[in-house]
């Protein structure tokens, strides 16, 4: 006969993310991590001025990527130099920016988001080695680090798309697309 206590030993305890507030905290990093992909992708399709001059702009016929990969200073520099202004990396750049950032705001596709993710932000953390403040952390790995941990938590269904997106037939048959 089980007793309470072996009962409760059993069960599984409840977790932190299923609280209220987790989720609501889980909902508001997902979209602010979506926003910062996403405001990128505006700020260099539309040249608003903010860190893209009007001329600078993908509208204006200027490549997304020529102005940073060609300035810089790196130990990988020689490599990132030469793809500045490919039209096959200003492409992938910009689809990158803006697919992630549309996913992750949504809360669908999060591991496609989080592995997209990592080659956008990756590539600028590469870019930037040695890093000047700390020797291995700066923001570019840290937003990899939670596009990761919102997939790996289901983040999507806080407040997103995410429940919907996972019922679809052809997400559930394919995980990684969850």
């Amino acid at each position: 006969m089980s007793t309470r206590t072996e009962i409760a030993r059993t069960a599984p305890a409840p977790s932190a993310l299923d609280s209220p507030a987790a989720r609501v905290f889980i909902a508001l990093t997902r979209i602010a991590l979506g926003f910062v992909y996403l405001w990128a992708f505006v700020d260099k399709l539309f040249g608003l001025g903010v860190a893209t001059p009007p001329e600078g702009s993908v509208l204006a016929g200027q490549s997304p990527s020529a102005g940073y990969l060609s300035h810089t200073d790196g130990a990988l520099s020689g490599m990132f130099q030469a793809l500045a202004g490919n039209p096959v990396v200003d492409v992938l750049f910009m689809l990158g920016l803006g697919a992630v950032g549309a996913a992750f705001i949504a809360g669908v596709g999060l591991r496609l988001a989080a592995l997209g993710g990592t080659f956008v932000m990756g590539g600028i953390y590469l870019s930037m080695l040695p890093l000047s403040n700390n020797p291995i952390v700066d923001e570019h790995l840290v937003y990899i680090l939670i596009g990761w941990m919102l997939a790996a938590v289901g983040a999507g269904s806080a407040l997103g798309l995410g429940a919907w997106w996972q019922s679809l037939p052809w997400v559930r048959g394919h995980r990684w697309l969850s």
